[in-house]
């Protein structure tokens, strides 16, 4: 019997996990062929990897003015371009200062206009 070359393995444990990231590492310094055998291992490989990170080591969206800082400074916007969004000039800056809680109307304004997620827009900060 031949000997599977692109092994697929259920990642179940730590120990599991750690052997599937050296598994898929050099994929990373020469990526193979989407439509090659080598390039859909690469992929199943990550799926399950994604999987088990998703499960075991989840990330906390982030709370709703990290989340607007974040996107106002990858687009490079100013307070003022969220007036349309969130309202008057004095409003965007209570907003931003923590001062005013996000309006329902904000948060789906902020989530179409910017394109941060619902998510992160209606999360409690930790502190409160």
């Amino acid at each position: 019997m031949k000997k599977n070359v692109y092994p697929i393995h259920p990642i179940r444990t730590e120990t599991d996990y750690q052997a599937a990231l050296q598994l898929v590492a050099p994929y990373f310094e020469n990526e193979p062929e989407v439509d090659s055998d080598a390039g859909a291992h690469f992929e199943a490989m990550l799926t399950l990897i994604e999987a088990y990170e998703a499960k075991h080591y989840p990330i906390d969206p982030p709370e709703p003015l990290e989340a607007i800082k974040f996107r106002m400074e990858q687009q490079g916007l100013k307070p003022k371009d969220l007036e349309p969004m969130i309202g008057q000039r004095n409003r965007v800056y209570e907003v931003l200062n923590g001062k005013r809680k996000l309006t329902m109307a904000m948060v789906w304004k902020l989530h179409i206009g910017l394109g941060i997620p619902a998510e992160s827009l209606i999360r409690q900060p930790a502190d409160v």
